[in-house]
């Protein structure tokens, strides 16, 4: 690290036009080549899986795709004329300037199912060819506009069945995060400039990042949102980054240091740990590759970019951009700037704060302890599933088209069960079918069975089966396993009949028990890794214990907190979740990944100080903890607080399920680095003492030579 330091101070001019050149490079060839976002969340050996097969083998379209709804409900009756010329004359519009639609309406003979038993409400089904995503979206903003000018008296139109028809226009979260963070580093650092910089390098990080996103394309199916994801990962990261490693090239200078000594130690110290740090982060979202889906592989990969990139630009273009600086980092400081010296932290607010946890460990490791055992009890209640429209903001459309189906057909209109029959070479299927009909129309949690389909040129037969619960409910679950395993294998026992059953909800308890017998692995995955990695790095067996166990119980309490908001509705108000439901399925892997990286982060933040503080003391365990904590507790409270508003700014979501993960990796990042990192561990080292470095003779003999703190010489240089 010494050697990179010395290469980007004294290559400096170097090093910035490198990375202009190889931002700009990236954008271009990523212009160029760059494939279009899209999504494969194809479920492996899944039954939902195996039947989208079946039907695409057999040259059918799946059920429950490629359709708009518009859903309209008349105090008068829709068929009441003044109704029924408005709404076909609506329909046509829509044939007439939507390319390539077909329109089901309710006033068909045929159709009369779409209309509910009172006459009052009825939808119609407005199916789209297959395209990519973006004429998708063109089309949704067609039909919006054409709904728009219904004005009827009494009539209500709304749109449903996609999500490309919400309405709910979200705010821009990374510019909420990017703002948020310069005024906590205004506020941490008292000088634009210093200010600027750990702006100007995320950004960097970033824009290369999202370059490599887009190249990504090319090979990959990555869903749009990954980019998002990842950007706001990148800022975090990567302002917390070259937060850590400015703060300690500002108190090298206040040292005594000259500027290039002062950017070598800064990079051979707080880079080192965020190098490693940002290896914690690449492992965790690394481990989810093991969940063996592609659509995971994408995001993953993209998060992996934009990290690396950040990672690359704190320990290179920060050196050099350092290196012009010199001594005016603390140029343009504001009035409320502190001057005293940031190494003189025994008059810090932080070194005050050691001295109280140490003189009461106990009791400061049983509180906290104790918070976040408290606030991981709801783990076991926790369901995952999917949202859908129901559990959007009664503003939008697509909810109120979900509750009006709701009210005419039943909550289980909005994700019926498909049953695909394979009658391929079966003679008299038709009394057959007729039996499986009466079965699943017998079983417990059915409100009714469609008449079936037949499809003769492809020997399949459809059946529609409507849950009597709505599609997120757990009942709705339950009734796809009493399908599969206890109604239709005796119903179709003997006759030659193969039965797949698939759609919407299918597919989400489908995708919800993969996950879920996948997440332990992943889970044990990503623990083995990142103990090894510290084992190796701070030649403990206590360090590494300990820093799993402690970041397990922090990702628990988000977790918890999580159901409690989410599913069980506390405080769900102040968030603006309408309406309770489960935890997304996804969120959990996602949670886990990002939250262990980032907590690693803090922990290795604060550990590497502590363990040059513990070499540069001679082996004194206490005032080592005391140390640390007081030189990192604010760069670690500043770099928090920035996560914290980078992604709590998911939070203004309208979507349900960016608005969970924003909250969750925010109430996370904020437990991990308050309750855990400035109270539990250094209460825990404190009565560990010594014991905190301890591991077996002969593994020391076999562990590398890797360091993150500041090697024992170069501590005692600076005493």
């Amino acid at each position: 690290m010494k050697t990179l330091a010395e290469l980007s101070y004294t290559r400096r001019r170097w090093i910035v036009v490198g990375w202009i050149l190889l931002l700009i490079g990236l954008w271009v060839i990523s212009s160029a080549v760059a494939g279009k976002y899209g999504s494969d969340f194809a479920l492996p050996g899944s039954e939902s899986q195996r039947a989208s097969d079946l039907l695409e083998a057999r040259g059918v379209n799946e059920r429950g795709g490629g359709a708009f709804q518009v859903v309209f409900h008349a105090d008068q009756g829709i068929a009441d004329p003044v109704v029924r010329q408005r709404m076909e004359q609506f329909f046509s519009d829509v044939a007439t300037n939507v390319d390539q639609v077909e329109i089901g309406s309710p006033y068909a003979p045929e159709n009369a199912y779409q209309v509910s038993a009172d006459g009052r409400i009825a939808y119609a089904e407005v199916f789209v060819a297959e395209r990519d995503e973006t004429d998708v979206v063109k089309a949704a903003g067609e039909v919006k506009a054409l709904r728009s000018q219904i004005d009827v008296p009494g009539l209500q139109v709304e749109l449903g069945g996609a999500d490309e028809l919400a309405e709910a226009s979200d705010p821009p979260s990374e510019m909420i995060g990017i703002g948020a963070a310069i005024i906590i580093l205004i506020i941490a650092f008292g000088s634009l400039l210093a200010m600027g910089l750990p702006i100007l390098v995320a950004l960097f990080g970033l824009g290369c990042g999202i370059a490599l996103i887009s190249l990504l394309t090319r090979v990959l199916a990555v869903p749009e949102f990954a980019t998002e994801v990842a950007a706001l990962l990148a800022i975090g990261v990567g302002i917390d980054y070259a937060l850590l490693i400015v703060t300690r090239y500002r108190q090298a200078l206040y040292d005594g240091l000259e500027p290039r000594a002062a950017v070598v130690l800064a990079v051979d110290t707080s880079g080192r740990a965020v190098l490693f740090a940002g290896l914690t982060v690449e492992i965790s979202l690394l481990g989810m590759f093991l969940l063996n889906l592609d659509f995971m592989r994408s995001i993953a990969l993209a998060c992996v970019f934009a990290v690396l990139m950040t990672m690359l630009a704190s320990i290179t273009l920060l050196p050099a951009m350092l290196g012009f600086v010199g001594r005016n980092v603390d140029r343009f400081g504001l009035p409320h700037r502190i001057s005293q010296a940031e190494g003189e932290v025994a008059r810090s607010f932080w070194y005050r704060w050691s001295r109280i946890i140490q003189a009461q460990p106990w009791l400061a490791l049983l509180l906290s302890g104790g918070l976040l055992v408290a606030l991981t009890l709801p783990l076991p209640s926790m369901r995952l599933s999917f949202s859908d429209a129901g559990n959007r903001p009664d503003s939008d459309t697509t909810r109120r088209a979900y509750d009006l189906l709701s009210e005419a057909f039943g909550p289980g209109f909005n994700g019926p069960i498909y049953a695909v029959v394979d009658t391929q070479g079966v003679s008299g299927s038709d009394a057959s079918v007729s039996r499986l009909v009466d079965a699943i129309d017998d079983t417990p949690g059915v409100a009714a069975v469609a008449d079936p389909e037949p499809i003769p040129d492809a020997d399949l037969t459809f059946l529609t089966v409507f849950p009597d619960s709505e599609p997120q409910s757990k009942q709705t679950t339950q009734l796809l396993h009493r399908l599969r395993d206890e109604t239709i294998p005796p119903a179709v026992s003997g006759s030659g009949l193969h039965v797949l059953t698939t759609g919407s909800s299918a597919y989400v308890v489908d995708f919800s028990d993969y996950i879920g017998s996948r997440l332990p692995w992943f889970i044990g995955a990503v623990l083995v890794l990142s103990f090894l990695l510290l084992l190796t790095v701070f030649h403990s067996l206590i360090v590494p214990v300990k820093a799993v166990l402690m970041n397990l119980l922090s990702i628990g309490a988000a977790l918890g907190a999580t159901i409690l908001v989410f599913q069980q509705g506390f405080l769900a108000g102040l968030l603006g979740v309408s309406k309770n439901g489960p935890v997304e399925a996804w969120a959990p892997m996602f949670i886990f990944a990002i939250v262990f990286g980032l907590s690693m982060d803090y922990e290795v933040f604060l550990l590497s100080r502590v363990r040059e503080e513990y070499d540069r003391n001679g082996g004194d365990n206490t005032r080592a903890v005391a140390d640390g904590l007081a030189a990192t507790g604010r760069v670690i409270s500043a770099a928090a607080l920035i996560m914290v508003c980078v992604f709590g700014s998911f939070i203004f979501s309208s979507d349900r399920g960016g608005k969970m993960i924003g909250f969750s990796l925010a109430f996370a990042v904020f437990i991990d680095a308050t309750v855990v990192r400035l109270i539990l561990v250094p209460a825990a080292m404190e009565l560990m003492g010594r014991a905190n470095w301890w591991a077996p003779a002969w593994l020391l003999r076999h562990l590398p030579a890797i360091r993150v703190d500041a090697s024992p010489s170069d501590a005692v240089s600076q005493s």
